[in-house]
């Protein structure tokens, strides 16, 4: 087995990574980087939906919610045993609480989602946008960067991750690191938005851990 340690910075981040069924993805203002491809020698790898897992926080003063959501495809391109490509997408209707139990649970989970009447915008609506998507830039030394896209918008992020490589699986894990998810226009409740909220807000930064697993 073979472990390269990677420092995903994540540089096109939400460009039109995600890699969106919609063709009318927003460009955001940022510069983006080129999807990178790989050679016809590359080895392809499907990411394992069962296996794989994007776990995430989100925080109000005096409470912290977590759960998770699921990916619906993938696919990562290997050369000499370097990741040089690679993408997958998220089934963003998927999102589960995970510290919540029976209408408490459903209830936040529909806000989140966007199917509770009258809350469709507030975070991710995904009757309208069911996807997110993320598509690999480039790789380079402790590096790789991505776009990311979610509601059609598209930035850039940077976070740490340990990539496992054999013949057989890759395996993509990483620590908690932050999102700011107003950079997705996702405003709902931010104070770095509206300033009238006192002490009644959510933190525009998100945790987000991931676990990616993909066979060969």
């Amino acid at each position: 087995m073979k472990t390269v340690t990677f420092k995903i910075s994540l540089l096109a981040f939400i460009t039109a990574a995600f890699v969106s069924c919609n063709n009318n993805t927003t460009k955001s203002e940022e510069v983006l980087e080129d999807v990178a491809e790989a050679s016809e020698t590359a080895h392809s790898y499907t990411v394992d939906t069962d296996g794989s897992v994007i776990k995430w926080e989100g925080k109000k003063p005096g409470t912290t919610h977590y759960g998770h959501v699921k990916l619906s495809s993938g696919t990562l391109l290997v050369e000499n045993n370097q990741l040089v490509a690679g993408n997958f997408t998220i089934d963003m209707t998927s999102i589960v609480v995970e510290d919540l139990e029976g209408e408490y649970k459903e209830n936040l989970e529909a806000h989140l989602k966007g199917t509770a009447e009258g809350k469709e915008g507030d975070f991710f609506d995904t009757n309208k946008y069911p996807t997110g998507t993320f598509e690999l830039t480039a790789v380079e030394a402790n590096n790789v960067r991505g776009n990311l896209t979610i509601k059609e918008e598209t930035k850039t992020v940077e976070f740490p991750a340990t990539i496992n490589i054999t013949d057989d699986q890759i395996t993509i894990r990483t620590e908690q690191f932050d999102l700011d998810r107003t950079r997705w226009g996702i405003n709902f409740m931010s104070r770095s938005i509206f300033s009238n909220l006192g002490d009644n807000f959510i933190d525009d930064t998100m945790k987000i851990t991931l676990h990616i697993v993909a066979n060969k």
